[in-house]
């Protein structure tokens, strides 16, 4: 019999509670289980207040669940301390957020370095010539040298997805990554992402209220009151 591919995600029962043990305890994930296939370029959706964020932070290792089990790459991540948790979330996963948190004062090339200089100590030759390939992928060959401010938010968004990929992350997480991008720049942003899943094999899970461009993934996972409803 032939063994399924483990998955590069797998949540078993988590739970997330805060002010546990006062008055106003909450909690916000009642019981979430999932798994993403190495691969998959899936969307998660769901109303404010579902939970998504709380859900995003836990997968991408900002935050412990209260309860449950949660696994990237094979690896359980409850058994980690602080440290751990850096090196697996360093070496699994790239962030793609709906602000783009690119540092103002350095090139957009710069940017793209920062994974690795922050995981190796400095940005190798190799590094360097893998930036540069990235930022041609994404369409900005030629604005190497240039600073977030003299880029317009598609742009800025195009570098931020540079950096999450320079390190070839097997586990993709973009929070409304084409939030504040007009539908053709929000376009040209998922179909990166879709390039990139299927160039590269790296899973994505994209938190997305675009019913359109959910509709071009693989799967939807939708969260309602802290509850996967579908999917």
């Amino acid at each position: 019999m032939t063994s399924l591919p483990t998955p590069i995600l797998r949540l078993a029962d988590i739970r997330r509670s805060y002010n546990i043990g006062t008055d106003v305890e909450t909690e916000v994930l009642h019981g979430i289980s999932l798994a993403l296939q190495q691969a998959e370029f899936v969307a998660l959706k769901g109303p404010s207040g579902s939970g998504k964020s709380t859900l995003l932070n836990i997968i991408g290792l900002l935050e412990r669940p209260t309860s449950g089990t949660l696994e990237i790459a094979g690896q359980q991540a409850q058994s980690l301390d602080d440290v751990g948790l850096t090196e697996l979330r360093g070496a699994t996963i790239g962030f793609v957020f709906q602000f783009h948190h690119l540092l103002p004062a350095f090139t957009a090339l710069e940017n793209v370095l920062m994974p690795s200089i922050i995981a190796h100590g400095t940005a190798t030759a190799e590094a360097e010539a893998n930036a540069r390939e990235l930022l041609v992928r994404v369409g900005l060959k030629g604005a190497e040298y240039k600073r977030p401010g003299e880029l317009s938010g598609g742009m800025q968004q195009r570098v931020a997805i540079a950096r999450a990929l320079s390190l070839r992350p097997r586990l993709i997480l973009a929070d409304e990554p084409t939030g504040n991008l007009d539908t053709v720049s929000a376009d040209e942003v998922f179909g990166l992402l879709r390039a990139f899943n299927h160039d590269h094999g790296s899973a994505c899970l994209i938190v997305t209220h675009d019913a359109r461009l959910a509709a071009g993934c693989d799967r939807i996972i939708e969260l309602v009151d802290g509850r996967v409803v579908s999917g």
